[in-house]
């Protein structure tokens, strides 16, 4: 009886204990913070973030105010917590952006506001604001990587394991908003980010050659790729993405364009995609690498460009030491050294879909793209950006066993009987863009160098007249529509 009070005690003890460890709070204004949008609070923030970790994990406190900070690094067993009308202001220097003691990025330069690398159990959450302030009138909208007018990201996490965001709103990043790499056990649960019109290459969530990630109730307002699944050496696996709203320039939902690793045991299920000219779904294999076991289901697409972009190309691009990331070679020479991937077992279901050509008056508030339309008649680049679904592989490299099932989409049409005859370029080693390939000759789908695609249930339908075929078939072996 002695001892089993004796053991009870001592497990009262260690619970109470632990318990007051997790919940040890570091109030970011006792070590300095001063918050007053002028001060720059980044010593008194990694003050606070150090001691916490010192003291085994716990807490750290960003009560109301502006704080301008960069960088600061998260470390191991610390919530990052801000308070409603707590914001995080980046700054507007380039030369804050220090990058000692950080894993050099591989695509892109290494510069960030918030920077987490080979740590556990790291924590942001709350009703704050993360705000990088990243204007084309701070750095230049093109610049980087490599020299004094690098563009800063957002957040950059690396190699670190149990990592959650919980809430807070992302804002006006430089360059691309949250980048993860190499992570396992990712939860992100009900952010914000707002990046539209503010910049070039303001993707939201970059998830790269991370495992055991979920993402789910998020609002996303991005000007590039919004959840945009990369692999530039490690491959994505087991992936859970659901009840997102997105909103997105370029893509709503993208995997690639790096590709390495490749995308295995991907879900992504009750999702609402708005407003996205470019495309909805693209599932790219240029550089490398394997896609499988993909199942895409209850999407809604309202005013969008392309609903479904698959593509197997070969761009074979090879990820190194800050590898550029733009796309001044989006025409591509030759493959840059990696072998063919593969794309196959792909389902998507119940998707609905209304495709529109572009709205100009949203493209002329975009500032990163100065669109400037001349005549009032469609441009090629307006109708190709609302084209069929395109299922693309390459001569010798079959995209394979693709089923697309309880599929609706609507068409705007008009298309020409020249563009019925369009011939369209193979592009092997070319950025993978659908509406670069131009105007397709099908208004419906468009698949080539393909192998056992079932449509199964798939209505689409034009509401103007179009003068091309509804389904154009080149070099497929086993396709089905019932």
């Amino acid at each position: 009886m002695k001892n089993l009070t004796l053991t009870l005690f001592l497990l009262v003890f260690a619970t109470v204990a632990n318990s007051q460890q997790n919940t040890s709070v570091f109030n970011i204004k006792n070590f300095g913070a001063k918050g007053d949008s002028i001060t720059n609070d980044t010593k008194a923030i990694q003050t606070a973030i150090d001691a916490c970790t010192e003291a085994g994990g716990g807490k750290v406190w960003v009560p109301a105010g502006d704080y301008v900070i960069a960088p600061i690094h998260l470390k191991s067993n610390v919530t990052f917590s801000l308070d409603y009308g707590a914001s995080l202001l980046g700054s507007q220097n380039i030369d804050d952006y220090k990058t000692d003691n950080m894993i050099p990025s591989r695509e892109g330069n290494s510069e960030c506001l918030i920077y987490a690398g080979n740590a556990s159990n790291i924590t942001l959450e709350g009703l704050g604001t993360i705000d990088g302030r990243g204007t084309p009138e701070a750095f230049p909208r093109f610049a980087g990587p490599g020299g004094k007018d690098n563009r800063p990201r957002l957040v950059r996490i690396e190699n670190c394991k149990n990592v959650t965001f919980s809430g807070l709103t992302y804002r006006r990043p430089a360059f691309w908003g949250i980048h993860l790499v190499d992570c396992k056990k990712l939860h992100i649960n009900g952010v914000k980010i707002d990046f539209r019109n503010n910049g070039a290459n303001n993707d939201g969530l970059d998830i790269d050659g991370c495992e055991d990630v979920l993402v789910e109730n998020c609002d996303i307002n991005s000007g590039d790729d919004a959840i945009c699944l990369k692999s530039s050496l490690n491959p994505c696996k087991d992936f859970i993405v659901r009840n997102c709203i997105v909103s997105s320039h370029t893509a709503p939902l993208k995997f690639g364009t790096s590709s390495s690793g490749g995308f295995i045991n991907i879900k992504v299920e009750n999702c609402y995609f708005y407003d996205c000219p470019m495309g909805a779904i693209k599932l790219q294999i240029v550089d490398g690498g394997t896609m499988e076991n993909i199942d895409i289901s209850r999407i809604k697409v309202v005013n969008g460009g392309s609903p479904i972009f698959i593509r197997l190309g070969n761009r074979g691009r090879i990820y190194t030491a800050n590898t550029y990331t733009g796309t001044d070679n989006i025409n591509g020479v030759k493959p840059e050294g990696a072998p063919v991937g593969s794309v196959k077992n792909i389902r998507i279901s119940d998707v609905v879909a209304e495709v529109n050509f572009p709205d100009r008056e949203q493209d002329k508030k975009a500032s990163y793209k100065n669109a400037d339309y001349k005549t009032e008649e469609l441009t090629e680049r307006e109708k190709a950006q609302a084209g069929p679904i395109m299922i693309a592989g390459i001569p010798g490299h079959y995209i394979e066993n693709v089923t697309l099932e309880n599929i609706s989409i609507s068409y705007p049409g008009e298309g020409t009987k020249a563009e019925a005859n369009a011939v369209v370029a193979e592009d092997i080693n070319r950025y993978p863009e659908q509406y670069f390939f131009g105007v397709l000759p099908a208004w419906g789908a468009y698949i080539r160098h393909a192998k056992n695609i079932q449509f199964k249930n798939v209505k689409m339908t034009s509401r103007k007249p179009d003068a091309r075929e509804m389904i154009v078939l080149v070099n497929v072996d086993g396709f089905v529509n019932e």
